[in-house]
């Protein structure tokens, strides 16, 4: 167990107002089912019980977590009690250590991680930070979030860069031989989406950063939904930057994220946004001439400054909670109803357009439809009356819609959204 089970029992009970022996019966429960390293994906009594350590509202189904996941108690309370902490004992700092715990979760080392607010922040500091000039092409896709999209066209706008996107492929070759197709002696960055807001197609990263690295050319990955969703390697992957977040896939803290460089590229990704800890402590205004001494030989380069130690520790319990149930057995229930979802969209043949392939190696928990001769926020608004939260999505024109789930949701309520569907 890496967190207290007698704490988290019981500040998950004062959040939750449940007895103590109704949190014990699961939590003797979840330790047996997790001592194998195996829980069945479809065991839905299971993961019923998972749910009870959410405080979202029981009177929704939210299918969202694409936009937001939301945080069990244990890390709320451990967002609280770190505030508490600071703002008893008026301790400064400890964030810095929540760097080696997410390098672990992710598989990088603890001086390539920079926490960040968001996944916006990464992608600023990876996109601004690059030595590019006027006419350097960099590829994106027609998908992106206005996270990933508006830095880079800032930067074109501002430094002339080219900006070329390609249409993710229904297979992962097919998107390859997309990206390639687009190279020129004048790209410098593929900075793709790990996985695309809009219809959460999982992109052959390695093979996009093989590629990259092949040709000499940067590469940048969005990585919003990958951790707490999929198993992930930075290391094994190959980028040499990987923004995201913790506020999605890893049920974290709001406010909270990270970027990878990879530490043999930190001397060639420049940093703007400098304060204290992007320093080696060498600076010195009194001397004459003054001193700045040496960026930080680490990704603490990247931020500086005060941050919430409060929320870190939030993150370092989201990262728990996801190693107590076991981050294998998060991704097969993740992928399980993924695959639940796009079975009964497709069972619709004719009246949905389903947008997510259906190969394996490109899908997960997020899929995108279309409803044939339905307004896509028409039907969106059908189901916030019925209680059903998904997104809809108008970025870039695709006016479609997009369902995610995670481990608090269940089948039911995917068959909830897939009725609606059927009386639009």
């Amino acid at each position: 167990m890496n967190f207290n089970r007698r704490n988290f029992l019981r500040s998950a009970a004062l959040l939750a107002g449940a007895t103590m022996s109704e949190l014990e019966a699961f939590a003797a429960r979840q330790e047996i089912s997790a001592a194998d390293g195996n829980i069945d994906p479809n065991d839905e009594k299971y993961w019923r019980n998972v749910r009870q350590l959410f405080p979202l509202t029981r009177d929704m189904a939210y299918l969202n977590n694409g936009t937001m996941g939301p945080s069990p108690y244990p890390v709320i309370e451990a967002v609280r009690s770190g505030m508490m902490h600071e703002d008893q004992d008026g301790v400064y700092g400890g964030w810095e250590a929540t760097a080696a715990r997410l390098a672990g979760f992710v598989g990088a080392n603890d001086d390539e991680i920079a926490l960040t607010h968001n996944v916006t922040d990464g992608i600023n500091i990876a996109c601004w930070g690059l030595p590019l000039k006027k006419g350097d092409e960099v590829i994106l896709t027609t998908h992106e979030h206005v996270g990933n999209a508006f830095p880079w066209l800032n930067r074109q706008k501002l430094d002339g860069i080219v900006i070329k996107t390609f249409s993710p492929g229904a297979t992962a070759d097919e998107t390859l031989n997309r990206i390639n197709a687009l190279i020129t002696r004048n790209t410098r960055v593929i900075a793709a989406p790990h996985i695309p807001c809009t219809q959460g197609q999982v992109l052959p990263v390695k093979e996009i950063c093989q590629l990259a690295k092949e040709k000499g050319i940067f590469s940048f990955v969005d990585g919003a939904h990958g951790p707490g969703m999929l198993l992930l390697d930075l290391h094994d992957m190959g980028c040499d930057m990987y923004a995201t977040c913790s506020h999605k896939w890893m049920l974290g803290p709001k406010g909270t994220g990270f970027l990878y460089v990879r530490k043999d590229f930190q001397d060639t990704l420049q940093t703007y946004f400098v304060g204290g800890g992007s320093d080696n402590a060498k600076w010195n205004m009194a001397a004459n001439p003054v001193v700045m001494g040496e960026y930080a030989p680490s990704a603490h380069r990247y931020y500086g400054g005060t941050q919430s130690s409060g929320l870190y520790k939030g993150v370092v319990a989201a990262i728990d909670f996801i190693e107590t149930i076991g981050m294998h057995n998060i991704h097969n229930r993740i992928r399980t109803l993924g695959k639940y979802t796009q079975d009964r969209l497709l069972e619709l043949d004719g009246k949905v357009e389903l947008l997510t392939p259906t190969e394996e190696r490109s899908r997960c928990a997020v899929n995108g439809f279309r409803i044939k001769g339905v307004e896509y926020s028409r039907f969106y608004e059908t189901c916030a009356t019925n209680k059903i939260r998904i997104r809809s999505v108008a970025e870039n024109g695709l006016n479609s819609l997009r369902v995610s789930t995670h481990i608090y949701n269940n089948k039911d309520e995917v068959d909830m959204l897939i009725d609606l569907v059927k009386k639009a």
